[in-house]
């Protein structure tokens, strides 16, 4: 007689993303804005949940509206939950919570915390330079005005954060080498600080502004308030812009002129590939250069070849480090430096 055959089924290899071990992979996002806002907020969330359904993942978990005083409460309550990722939305909720990537070190953290975040040990950022997407705003800006034989924007913003300043004077910087007489102002529209949607105080800044002649407008904002600003200067005839948003285009409820991409979801792609794979790694940054990756810039909906080809070649300087010296100014005079 033969003796019986044993088999043995081996354990299926865990997923690379299986940070914690528990055998599935659930991801936790946090963010201070609306996950529906139809902009900066809800791309982030959009691409987790579409990252979440391809790979055979778990429902991931959205955390939306964090405010920034109760961010450290909410992440610890991702923590409680099993996820494997969190996925933070903004450095509004990152900020002196830094203590906990690395006390619960099992958890992979990803924030898109911008370019005055400073490297942090266990935790992956993403970068751009707010100073290198809003210098090539302001030139495509510049050049809507030389063809409108306009004069001024309208920058609406929250509150005067550094960062935005970073950004105004990126595109103050941006909208005058076209023209050295072209004019934007900064107009505040929200409270101190990161009151980003609020609707009220931007529609009367806007008001405000095409009140004073101005022929463009930039809402610096959150998508719940970035969208009814752009469908009033659609009304009125002024061109506007998306705030990061690199859908802006494709929207049919809203007649964008062009885009201002910074889309947390198209980096999230690129970044989730890398820690998907296991390939990611904490500690450092992950940058989005203007003329170099398709991510970051201005772009326009609908233009003529020419000035689509003016764009994409003072976007190629930028990212040559063409205008090294001036972004150096403006970030010394945003952050005190």
């Amino acid at each position: 007689t033969e003796a019986p055959t044993t088999t043995t089924t081996e354990a299926p290899m865990a997923h690379p993303a299986d940070f914690n071990g528990d055998g599935k992979v659930l991801i936790g996002v946090a963010t201070d804005g609306p996950r529906d806002d139809g902009g900066y907020y809800q791309a982030l969330v959009d691409k987790i949940e579409e990252i979440s359904a391809d790979e055979g993942f778990e429902n991931p978990i959205v955390v939306d509206q964090i405010d920034p005083a109760n961010s450290r409460t909410e992440l610890e309550n991702l923590v409680a939950q099993g996820v494997d990722i969190i996925a933070i939305g903004s450095e509004a909720v990152a900020r002196d919570n830094e203590d906990l990537f690395t006390t619960y070190d099992e958890i992979f953290w990803y924030c898109n915390c911008g370019s005055s975040y400073a490297d942090t040990p266990g935790l992956l950022r993403s970068a751009d330079s707010g100073a290198e997407l809003n210098i090539s705003a302001g030139y495509a800006a510049g050049l809507l005005l030389e063809e409108s034989g306009g004069e001024s924007v309208a920058f609406l913003g929250c509150c005067d954060l550094p960062f935005e300043t970073e950004s105004f004077l990126g595109f103050q910087f941006g909208l005058q080498q076209v023209n050295p007489d072209y004019m934007v102002t900064y107009v505040p529209t929200g409270a101190f600080p990161y009151d980003f949607n609020n609707v009220a105080g931007a529609t009367e800044a806007y008001n405000n502004a095409v009140a004073e002649g101005a022929d463009g407008v930039y809402p610096f904002l959150g998508g719940a308030a970035n969208v009814p600003i752009a469908q009033l200067a659609n009304a009125d005839g002024l061109f506007v812009n998306t705030a990061g948003s690199s859908k802006g285009c494709e929207r049919d409820d809203v007649d964008y002129t062009y885009e201002v991409m910074f889309d947390a979801g198209d980096y999230v792609g690129p970044i989730f590939d890398e820690i998907l794979a296991g390939t990611a790694e904490e500690g450092g940054v992950r940058r989005f250069t203007v003329g170099i990756d398709p991510q970051v810039g201005a772009t326009f909906c609908d233009a003529s070849a020419e000035m689509v080809q003016m764009l994409a070649d003072f976007n190629a300087r930028i990212g040559a480090g063409d205008f090294g010296a001036d972004i150096g100014a403006i970030l010394g005079q945003a952050y005190g430096g």
